[in-house]
């Protein structure tokens, strides 16, 4: 590998020397054989690199910090190398296929298992990772990271494979989604998304990269500090393999403590007790990630089988996530043969993932199997319930503008007071059209009427300039968003007492702050609340629909971008979501009007789905 010189850095020859770490070899595989399948890999040919995750890499230690964002030859040879693969898949074998020996891979990769809904069988004997394999795992740091990668052929794992019992060609377009590839729109969305979610602290896997082939397909590579899922809990649990169970859980909760994640697990080698903190932790992550999900408006599909979620909280499998710009609580993602669950759902689901896990800890520390029925009332669901209304009380006054030591105070001082004020936000925010339910593209809903977001950034600013509640006529006007009708804004009497009610609450919410951190300068306080209120409360935050523009739109214009514009195209759609500030923007080359014409499809579907 010769040195080049790139953005005035000379690029040394040891660059990208750890990439030959991701070989395949994974911890996982000699702490639970029976949790995978393995295959033999090949290389696929005609793939380019349609983005990188620099930063991402970075973090890993797979670059160096101060290589440049810049796609280099050998930098572009070496993402090829490791992860443009194919699967070797019984369809293969079974029909003699002949392959080039030079190209297959040294090393076996795994295919894991683990619990879906969607399979005929319900205790996870044919269910996995369907068109996936994981690459490996790399340690930089003290921090371990899992790589895997989707679109790399069909496996046995597959639904498809599960419904028909036979097995598929690779690439078969007569299957469609259980050929094993992925689609291009699906990991360039994935990628912005998660991205963006990523910089607003939410919890989830990242894009590493993405290598497109031809007819729109891709081969998408996402890592994270811990790929484990729930469903990998709970397929052992549902067929009774204590012994893989135990291993399971021992592996996930020795990622953890080496990870930093869970150092009180660290502090004993009693395994009763870690796994009672196993099972605590799992309540605190889930009650956690719902009250942000609630609190965001981000629709994920939970489910008893704990397949659409990582089991350390992070969002995975991008393409059922959707980020609402009001609260469409009625929103169900419809998956062809059933409806999802939508937002408020969540947390049901959550709190029965919470359940599970009370009797995994207990089957684990037992050694008996009891009914799940018996942990209805588990300390652990206390736990859950504890943490997710305090976390939901906690968001809500971020959003209002508090810090943390205020939001804090609040909701230690006046539980009373924020249990009525959030009753009178919820009836605005759950507020629905006339309209009532109907069909969307992937799903059904029905309209919420009320932008809450500009309750919060506008209300601090309406008080401090006129001193006084607004009017009904005037809090409505300021609330309604763009879906809704002119008779959806009637105000009634009960109306009327829902807008009164809720300005004199969050007035005594905030002379309570100023009382006791501004020495009653009330002007004060609604100044603070008004510089932190417009960050929280972005206005125009990237939406379902949008996301599928951005990437719609990357991919159209793939022949007349290269690389490195399609990069910048991305980066400053990232900045803008995360400051909600235009970046710079020279509408005379074509990099400028796509990135433009993307910031415009952002900001007209902030209040849609």
């Amino acid at each position: 590998m010769k040195a080049q010189k790139s953005a005035g850095r000379t690029i040394r020859v040891n660059d990208y020397t750890a990439f030959d770490q991701i070989n395949g070899k994974h911890s996982y595989q000699d702490a639970v054989p029976d949790g995978y399948v393995p295959y033999q890999v090949r290389t696929r040919h005609g793939g380019s690199v349609f983005y990188f995750n620099f930063d991402l890499a970075k973090a890993m230690g797979i670059i160096p910090k101060d290589h440049p964002h810049e796609l280099t030859p050998n930098l572009k040879s070496k993402i090829l190398e490791t992860f443009a693969l194919v699967i070797i898949n019984e369809y293969d074998v079974i029909n003699k296929t002949e392959f080039n020996p030079k190209e297959i891979r040294p090393n076996q990769y795994m295919a894991t298992r683990y619990l879906q809904l969607q399979h005929p069988n319900k205790q996870g004997k044919t269910s996995g990772d369907g068109r996936g394999i994981w690459n490996g795992e790399v340690r930089h740091q003290g921090v371990t990271w899992d790589i895997s990668s989707s679109g790399t052929g069909a496996t046995c794992l597959s639904p498809a494979f599960a419904i028909s019992g036979e097995y598929v060609k690779t690439g078969d377009r007569a299957v469609c989604y259980g050929n094993g590839y992925q689609s291009l729109n699906d990991g360039m969305s994935a990628a912005i998304l998660s991205d963006i979610f990523h910089k607003n602290g939410i919890d989830t896997e990242q894009t590493l990269a993405i290598i497109s082939f031809e007819a729109g397909t891709s081969i998408n590579v996402r890592a994270s500090k811990n790929l484990i899922r729930p469903a990998h809990f709970f397929r052992q649990l549902k067929l009774g393999d204590d012994r893989g169970l135990k291993a399971s859980v021992d592996y996930f909760i020795h990622r953890q403590i080496n990870n930093g994640d869970w150092p009180e697990a660290g502090n004993t080698q009693n395994k009763k007790i870690r796994y009672q903190i196993f099972a605590e932790q799992m309540a605190l992550t889930f009650s956690r990630i719902t009250a942000r999900f609630e609190s965001d408006y981000i629709f994920c599909w939970l489910d008893w089988d704990g397949d659409n979620i990582l089991a350390n909280g992070g969002i995975i499998d991008y393409g059922s996530i959707r980020q609402f710009g009001l609260y469409h609580y009625e929103y169900r993602y419809d998956d062809v043969d059933r409806m999802s669950t939508n937002i408020p759902e969540q947390r049901i689901k959550a709190r029965y993932i919470a359940q599970n896990f009370a009797q995994i800890r207990d089957y684990l520390i037992t050694g008996k199997k009891k009914n799940i029925q018996k942990f209805k009332r588990d300390s652990v669901l206390k736990l859950f319930d504890q943490n997710f209304t305090n976390h939901l009380n906690l968001l809500l006054l971020k959003k209002l503008g508090l810090n943390e030591k205020q939001s804090t105070y609040i909701t230690e001082k006046f539980p009373k007071l924020i249990k009525k004020f959030k009753k009178h936000h919820s009836y605005f925010e759950k507020t629905k059209s006339k309209k009532g339910i109907y069909k969307i593209n992937d799903g059904i809903t029905c309209d919420a009427i009320f932008c809450m977001k500009d309750a919060h950034r506008e209300l601090p600013k309406k008080f401090l300039e006129n001193k006084a509640i607004l009017t009904p006529k005037d809090f409505i006007s300021m609330i309604k968003s763009n879906y809704s009708k002119k008779r959806d804004l009637k105000i009634n009497f009960y109306r009327r007492k829902e807008i009164i009610q809720f300005q004199n609450r969050y007035l005594k919410i905030m002379n309570h702050v100023a009382d006791e951190f501004h020495s009653g300068n009330l002007n004060k306080t609604f100044l603070e609340v008004i510089m932190r209120s417009s960050v929280v409360n972005q206005q125009h935050r990237i939406t379902g629909d949008s996301i599928i523009h951005v990437a719609t739109s990357l991919i159209r214009n793939q022949k007349s971008l290269n690389f490195k514009e399609r990069q910048q195209i991305i980066e400053s759609l990232s900045q803008h979501q995360i400051e909600q500030v235009k970046p710079e923007i020279n509408q005379s080359t074509k990099v400028g009007r796509i990135t433009l014409r993307n910031i415009k499809a952002i900001e007209y579907c902030s209040d849609g789905f």
